[in-house]
């Protein structure tokens, strides 16, 4: 008896939805503009530009990882503006938590569009 309910334990944690943020990951929406946190965020844009460009795709240039980092901040810029909190952090559930696709550009890409989504109707 104690297989059995070991492997429904097992198995619910398997299928179970991932839907962790990296702990360094810093929310745009809450962002307080402080020095410390200036640094926080490039911090985690070079490693997880790193981790994108080196250890996945291997293009792991000067000139890709700094335009990279650049387009990071760019956006994580842009994200600090956001005005739909909720949008917002369903995106950095879906793409920091389901999938590991946790860069400011993705995150930003997709804010813009469940925004201009929730905002369109089904018509004939």
């Amino acid at each position: 008896m104690k297989k059995y309910y070991m492997s429904i334990i097992l198995f619910i944690l398997a299928t179970a939805p991932f839907d962790a943020t990296p702990a360094e990951f810093i929310n745009p929406y809450d962002f307080n503009e402080t020095e410390a946190n200036k640094k926080a965020v490039i911090e985690y844009i070079k490693e997880r530009v790193h981790h994108d460009y080196c250890d996945r795709i291997d293009m792991c240039d000067a000139l890709t990882l700094r335009s990279m980092e650049d387009e990071n901040l760019k956006a994580f810029k842009d994200l600090t503006k956001a005005q739909n909190k909720q949008i917002l952090n369903r995106v950095i559930r879906d793409y920091c938590g389901r999938v590991d696709m946790c860069d400011y550009i993705t995150i930003n890409n997709m804010y813009q569009e469940n925004l201009s989504a929730s905002k369109d109707e089904l018509t004939w």
